[in-house]
């Protein structure tokens, strides 16, 4: 198979997979804004969703609101995939280029220091 091959399926893969996120997705218990909330007042706290990500090297989170969990869930393990796949590219081209060599490179001999 060759990289334009390879290139073709890798698209149509990502196609298939879009959106990509990078990031986890956590749910954590948190107190409301709402005066006089039962729940709050009992000491219960509300299930809600943070997402994790990296931007210029910092951590940031954001709200998540709860009828986006399933597609930001889809496109995380998208991204997952997406970076995994990458790895085996890249992996795979070192190897093509390797076979791709007629002969191997011609080692050097160390000059012996002067004394």
């Amino acid at each position: 198979m060759d990289a334009k091959d390879t290139l073709e399926r890798f698209i149509e893969e990502l196609r298939r997979l879009w959106p990509v996120a990078r990031g986890s997705l956590c749910e954590v218990a948190k107190p409301c804004v709402r005066e006089g909330c039962a729940e709050c007042a009992r000491g219960d706290k509300h299930p809600s969703f943070i997402f994790s990500y990296r931007q210029d090297g910092k951590q940031r989170c954001l709200y998540v609101p709860r009828e986006l969990v399933p597609s930001l869930r889809r496109a995380i393990d998208g991204g997952r995939w997406v970076e995994s796949r990458m790895s085996e590219l890249g992996a795979a081209l070192v190897f093509a280029h390797r076979q791709g060599r007629q002969a191997p490179a011609p080692r050097r001999k160390r000059r012996k220091p002067k004394t």
